[in-house]
């Protein structure tokens, strides 16, 4: 077994046919990694994603690379090549070089976008000015570079070019992307949760048929709010989003970005809080149980 990758999150082992995901407690926002872990947070995640894996697979009918769950903080999956530059249509058994996102609800970067003038109200479909949090008519779908520094928003023209994909690909991978989306709105919503929006990386098969791979539907691709806080008209995260949000309000988010707007070095992060560590590895349990309807 030969350790192959270092991530934000998993460390990523070969073992030939297959490769072994270890879920660590490591934390990352904005593309750099928290000098401080989070207990139980690898855990969380790996559990979580063995439960959407096996749902997506039983009820929305799309195809996975799990494997089996090896301990509460690994899973074994199926490995398939990475492509080296843009992908082929005529490639098979490969990693799209893509990440999809399905937005519910605005917020997050989309309503900072939509603020910088990057994003109209048209493309969010929407007649009036959106408020933070406000529901969408239509889900808003977005495709964005994977293994570039910075995650970078594509048209659909570069989406097909750098993906290796078919128009007609592209249309089932939405498709496949809405039916677990279903699932799980359909799971999550009798819990109190609202599934605001969410992250999916695919790969293709055998056939070039989509199989969902790395993970999903956790507090860290996904977003989820409370709704009976939601019905109240107010908004509270239940994700990575809050810890995002500590570093927006001390100011370090602008710091950042300015720097990379200006190509100048980026400034450290700073570690999280003793009081927000307890929080998030609470919020990470918590969530958990409340999307699962598991206990811990």
């Amino acid at each position: 077994m030969k350790l192959v990758r270092v991530g934000k999150v998993k460390e990523v082992y070969d073992e030939g046919e297959t490769l072994l995901f270890k879920f660590t407690d490591k934390i990352s926002v904005f593309d750099k990694i928290i000098p401080t872990t989070i207990p139980f947070k690898g855990e969380s995640l790996c559990r979580t994603s063995e439960f959407w894996f096996r749902k997506t697979s039983e009820a929305a009918r799309v195809e996975t690379h799990l494997v089996e769950m090896v301990s509460p903080n690994e899973m074994r999956v199926r490995k398939f090549s990475i492509p080296d530059g843009n992908a082929s249509i005529f490639s098979i058994n490969y990693l799209i070089p893509l990440e999809f996102v399905a937005r519910y609800y605005v917020a997050g970067s989309l309503y900072d976008r939509f603020k910088e003038g990057k994003v109209s109200r048209r493309e969010m479909g929407l007649a009036n000015e959106p408020k933070y949090g406000e529901k969408l008519d239509d889900p808003f779908l977005e495709v964005t570079t994977k293994f570039e520094k910075f995650d970078r928003p594509l048209n659909t023209d570069e989406a097909l070019e750098i993906g290796g994909l078919r128009r007609s690909e592209l249309d089932g991978i939405y498709d496949a992307i809405l039916r677990i989306d279903r699932r799980i709105e359909k799971q999550v919503i009798p819990n109190g949760l609202i599934h605001a929006d969410g992250k999916k990386e695919f790969a293709l098969g055998d056939n070039r048929e989509p199989v969902v791979v790395d993970t999903f539907g956790t507090a860290d691709e996904d977003r989820f709010w409370d709704k009976e806080q939601y019905d109240l008209g107010n908004i509270v995260e239940l994700s990575k989003e809050s810890v995002r949000q500590y570093y927006r309000s001390n100011g370090y988010h602008d710091r950042l970005y300015d720097a990379r707007a200006k190509g100048t070095k980026e400034p450290e992060i700073s570690p999280l809080p003793d009081e927000l560590v307890e929080r998030t590895s609470k919020l990470y349990r918590d969530l958990f149980e409340r999307i699962t309807g598991q206990k811990w």
